[in-house]
């Protein structure tokens, strides 16, 4: 192989391009993982949509629900969502069943959309009088019957009633993190709402995923914010970077992913090794194995505890 920049990149493409049609293990039960962080432009709905589509690409069944009323998700996956459209709005406020807004996304076999509209700006409103307004999200995901491995929720810039049906819906948190100077600030108010969820309406909620996005390699901040952030989340923290990219800023503008509309370029080639790092730390599957060890180890001390009283008994 050529030993030079271009000849690695070319080999970690074609490795990369193998790997995605491989397929992953499917979750034993739908992973429910909400995409959120207050501070805007950190790369929410740009890695909500292309994980989604890694993540079907990689065999899976995927739903994508768009709670930003700006409706970028929608948009980037190519969905229609005009406002005649029903949506996501008629979902939480008309209490529509989630089945008949759900759209098949085009290009990507298994991946599938619940678009928001503008009428999703005044929902944080129209919720606010509505009973159980925390839990319809839940409640109409619950509903669903059609199998689904993962669903993606795409949230607003803000923590107000969209994010926190989001968050009392999901059982996961993926919190996308810029490589900036001001990376870090916000976060701490996000995780404390993530913990007031946790405490009072969803008990199965935390922090399972931070992906840092924009990374420029060639600049010491950029290297030093991925620094600071793996060292105070740890194993929380993707080992794959998502590389500042011309061609996943270009690809939402064609109604496409960069997976579709540029599947070799470095940026598609990173969301599809971050999704397979997703896939591989199953959480559901991550518990099983935990007990499994548990009770190989209680069986080892019962074995042990049996050998020591018989050794006794024949003395």
């Amino acid at each position: 192989m050529d030993d030079t920049p271009i000849g690695r990149a070319a080999q970690q493409a074609v490795e990369a391009m193998n790997r995605a049609g491989e397929g992953l293990p499917r979750p034993a039960q739908t992973r429910i993982m909400v995409v959120a962080n207050q501070k805007g432009g950190v790369g929410k709905t740009t890695t909500t949509v292309n994980l989604a589509a890694s993540l079907a690409l990689h065999g899976g069944r995927v739903l994508v629900v768009d709670l930003d009323p700006q409706g970028n998700a929608s948009t980037a996956l190519g969905v229609d969502h005009h406002a005649e459209v029903p949506s996501i709005y008629d979902v939480l406020v008309e209490s529509k069943p989630l089945s008949e807004v759900v759209q098949p996304v085009p290009d990507v076999e298994g991946l599938f959309c619940a678009p928001a509209t503008i009428d999703l700006a005044g929902a944080e409103i129209e919720l606010v009088s509505l009973v159980a307004r925390e839990s319809r999200l839940q409640r109409a995901i619950e509903a669903y019957e059609q199998p689904l491995d993962y669903i993606l929720i795409d949230c607003p810039p803000s923590l107000g009633l969209l994010t926190v049906n989001a968050l009392v819906a999901g059982a996961e948190v993926l919190i996308p993190i810029q490589c900036e100077y001001y990376a870090l600030e916000g976060l701490g108010q996000l995780l404390r709402n993530v913990e007031l969820v946790k405490g009072h309406l969803n008990p199965k909620l935390h922090v399972s995923t931070i992906i840092l996005t924009m990374y420029d390699g060639r600049t010491r901040l950029a290297s030093q914010v991925a620094e600071e952030v793996r060292g105070h989340f740890g194993k929380e923290v993707l080992r794959t970077n998502i590389p500042r990219s011309v061609r996943i800023s270009e690809a939402p503008s064609y109604g496409q992913t960069v997976l579709t509309y540029d599947p070799g370029s470095s940026g598609s080639l990173s969301y599809l090794e971050a999704a397979r790092e997703i896939a591989l730390r199953d959480p559901h599957v991550e518990q099983a194995q935990q007990a499994q060890q548990a009770q190989q180890l209680q069986a080892q001390q019962l074995q042990a505890q049996q050998h020591g009283s018989m050794a006794e008994g024949t003395q």
